[in-house]
């Protein structure tokens, strides 16, 4: 059945002529005026002004001088991510396939959004006997999970308070931590040693472990974990997982000596 409803079309109308105005700024280095702008979409100015205006108030393009438009800083912020992401998937991949081959455990990993975690990739094999298998897209709670507490380590006290305030440190396992003074006792663990876990936090039975990745300016943009039922995780193979984490992150133009100096390198273990 065909979409009438006039409001999706009008939407619809919009996102294309939007798409249409961002084509035109990309075909120009300097800034453009409205009126070229109109000419080469085949807009009328007056449309062209009106989602212009909405697009400078959420910086998808910047008024350089009055009547002059070009592309807004949000979509450089919104390719870096993207960015970040894809080279970190694709850098992770291999070592991450060698780290489940040298344990037979699901390796996962994970970037933060927001107040999650998302599972963005994993390496896993069905021959492998039990494992724990988290979904590409799968979200989870940040203190609750072992990348998560990564994240939440290399934040300021008033940020790990605030996000305490907006979640309520909800969870329903036993080793949950609901807690703030409990949570920030373990942060302030996390800063001193060397990896993450997550000790059946999240999901009865299962516990994991995690270790931070770190892009060429020394920020945690990711984590690696591995997950096992609870009674098969080794703390062996925690060296293993640093050192795959430390890998990933050299391949990301990483230099270990930037955490000496900057004191960035940030990981949790509890």
């Amino acid at each position: 059945m065909s979409d009438t409803n006039p409001e999706s079309k009008t939407s619809i109308q919009v996102i294309e002529r939007m798409m249409r105005l961002l084509d035109a700024l990309v075909d120009h280095t300097d800034p453009v005026s409205l009126k070229e702008l109109s000419q080469s979409t085949d807009l009328h100015p007056s449309t062209v002004h009106r989602i212009l205006n909405d697009m400078v108030l959420y910086r998808l393009v910047d008024r350089s001088n009055p009547g002059t438009y070009r592309l807004g800083m949000r979509l450089l912020e919104l390719g870096n991510l993207v960015k970040a992401r894809l080279s970190v998937r694709e850098a992770a991949m291999p070592p991450m396939r060698e780290l489940h081959r040298q344990t037979g455990q699901t390796v996962n990993l994970s970037v933060r959004q927001g107040d999650e975690i998302v599972y963005i990739e994993c390496a896993y094999s069905e021959r492998s006997g039990m494992q724990v298998v988290r979904a590409i897209g799968g979200r989870a709670p940040l203190h609750l999970t072992s990348v998560g507490k990564l994240f939440l380590a290399a934040d300021e006290a008033s940020r790990v308070r605030a996000y305490a305030t907006r979640t309520g440190l909800s969870g329903h396992m036993q080793n949950s931590i609901t807690d703030l003074s409990k949570l920030e006792r373990e942060l302030s663990f996390v800063r001193q040693q060397s990896c993450a876990r997550d000790n059946e936090e999240l999901e009865l039975g299962v516990r994991c472990i995690a270790a931070g990745i770190y892009d060429d300016t020394g920020r945690l943009v990711a984590g690696l974990s591995l997950s096992a039922p609870a009674d098969r995780l080794q703390d062996a193979w925690l060296k293993q997982l640093s050192h795959t984490a430390l890998e990933i992150s050299k391949l990301l133009g990483y230099h270990p000596e930037q955490a000496a100096d900057g004191n960035q390198h940030q990981h949790a273990y509890r």
